[in-house]
């Protein structure tokens, strides 16, 4: 398998299920918490759309 420089990145999500990446190895932010994904940035990003289809903060949506 050929060798590659890409960094692993891990998928999080915060309290009001907002999605970002991050690098992984790195202390996650207060607030926020690994979504069981990781990969390349590119992978993270293709993964956080897929699951946030609705960018709506989690207290909006129920407060609607």
């Amino acid at each position: 398998m050929p060798e590659t420089n890409e960094a692993t990145y891990i998928a999080v999500v915060n309290g009001e299920e907002q999605y970002s990446v991050w690098p992984a190895g790195l202390a996650l932010p207060g607030g926020w918490t690994a979504a069981g994904f990781a990969g390349t940035e590119e992978a993270c990003l293709d993964h956080v759309a897929e699951m946030w289809r609705d960018i709506t903060p989690r207290s909006v949506r129920r407060s609607a």
